[in-house]
């Protein structure tokens, strides 16, 4: 799966804060994301994010 740096993800569960989009911060191993609805910052394993994932909001060149 091909997910680079400035992608938004919109995941299957929500954050409890309510929002379902993460911006993506940092990619390798892990991933480090920023929810967007209130800004709390986690890093996560790279397969457990991927399993997740419903959608890839990218914004095109």
């Amino acid at each position: 799966m091909e997910i680079r740096v400035g992608d938004r993800l919109l995941m299957k569960k929500g954050h409890p804060c309510g929002s379902k989009e993460w911006l993506v911060l940092r990619v390798g191993m892990d991933f480090r994301m920023r929810c967007c609805g209130c800004g709390h910052e986690i890093m996560a394993a790279r397969s457990k994010i991927e399993k997740n994932i419903k959608s890839i909001l990218r914004e095109e060149e």
